[in-house]
């Protein structure tokens, strides 16, 4: 009788351990402190804060950041008011200040009901902090986790803020933060001017914020001369080959490791007839059309609060490819991929597939690459097209590198 009671609890705890274990591919965001991969000592930018604290003590302190802008559990702004840092407001980049608002959707400025401190929004038509809100502030501190992809817009609005320092001679104090695929560069060349692409670079940089702000600020991007008085808050024991698996979703679509793995590849999809999955609950992990051809997987987009209220392709059951289930270091490892979006663009059968050209050309940074698809050229040729490019950004970019 002993041992059955033994062998059964036995059981009962192994298949305790087997339904407590998350699937192998898939590594959700959570709001739990999960940082480098086989890693405890990396220390980010908000942890340092002896070395930022005395810029902000008697001074008038405005913050941009979001739900991502967290240290030991408690958001930026709570912790700074806890110190006395004299908060005046918090700017809300696109998403909002708590990071549930759509993809463009409009952000309006309101009240922490928490603190019961100004939130201003600088996202929509108001893009740049006006030169009202920069008179009630000394100092702005600038805490948000990018992606690393060059249409993500967080680094357009690290550029507007910056810029509005440089005007009003303010400082700007950035607490830097890993880049999840700046392990590598690659894509081709931004030539246009717009909210996700206002800067020269490949589509994938492989920098962090702070890296990235004293490229803006050494490369002369501000216009006119400006100069940005900025202060860099760097990582300790951080190098870019690093595995991050970021503590908080970044925007309300990239909710995996996978998702974000997969952005810089599956966001060209925005400017074609394709879905990328907003409207489920595999956003940039799955992809497809209701006239996508020889597969079975399908998906029907759906209004989702807080993810996507109006989807594209809204109620139709498009089939595609399901990529959520590959492995999670295998698409970190592959980087850019260009087959999913040539792959889509042979078996989605439709005669417009780049419905919103002018969106697509200015995700993938000009005309060409959509020119080069609908004349039927290889990856390999369209990659080749980028490598010179690449080499001499390489070059620009490693004199901003504070990390290996």
């Amino acid at each position: 009788m002993l041992r059955n009671i033994t062998l059964l609890i036995l059981c009962c705890l192994v298949l305790n351990s087997c339904s407590s274990q998350s699937p192998a591919n898939t590594t959700k965001i959570t709001v739990e402190e999960n940082k480098v991969v086989g890693s405890t000592s990396l220390q980010l930018g908000i942890e340092q804060t002896a070395e930022y604290l005395p810029l902000l003590k008697g001074k008038r302190v405005g913050i941009v950041s979001n739900q991502t802008g967290m240290i030991n559990g408690k958001h930026l702004l709570d912790t700074l008011l806890a110190m006395g840092v004299n908060v005046q407001c918090v700017l809300a980049p696109e998403h909002g200040f708590r990071g549930n608002a759509d993809a463009g959707a409009h952000v309006s400025d309101s009240v922490d009901a928490k603190t019961g401190v100004k939130i201003l929004s600088i996202y929509g038509k108001k893009k740049k902090p006006s030169k009202e809100i920069m008179s009630t502030i000394d100092v702005v501190v600038f805490d948000m986790q990018d992606v690393g992809a060059r249409f993500y817009t967080y680094i357009s609005t690290l550029h507007y803020v910056m810029q509005a320092c440089a005007e009003n001679n303010k400082m700007m104090v950035v607490l830097d933060r890993p880049n999840p695929n700046g392990h590598y560069v690659d894509g081709p060349r931004n030539d246009t001017t717009s909210f996700i692409g206002m800067h020269p670079v490949p589509v994938v940089h492989g920098m962090t914020i702070g890296e990235y702000a004293q490229m803006i600020n050494g490369e002369g991007w501000l216009g006119a001369g400006l100069k940005c008085d900025l202060k860099v808050i760097s990582m300790k024991n951080y190098n870019h080959q690093m595995k991050y698996n970021l503590p908080v979703h970044p925007s309300p679509n990239l909710a995996t490791m996978t998702s974000i793995y997969l952005y810089p590849s599956l966001c060209f999809f925005e400017g074609t007839v394709v879905s990328v999955g907003r409207g489920t609950d595999h956003a940039f992990e799955i992809y497809g059309h209701p006239n996508y051809a020889d597969t079975t997987y399908s998906f029907t987009p759906r209004s989702i609060a807080g993810k996507s209220m109006e989807p594209p392709l809204k109620g139709e059951k498009c089939y595609g490819k399901d990529l959520s289930l590959l492995n999670e270091d295998t698409i970190r490892a592959h980087g850019l991929d260009l087959s999913y979006l040539l792959e889509a663009y042979q078996k989605t059968k439709v005669k417009d597939f780049f419905s919103l050209s002018k969106h697509f050309d200015l995700l993938a940074g000009s005309s060409t690459l959509r020119k080069q698809i609908l004349a039927g050229k290889t990856e390999a040729e369209i990659r080749a097209s980028w490598k010179e490019d690449l080499e001499k950004f390489k070059v620009l970019r490693a004199k901003y590198l504070l990390y290996e």
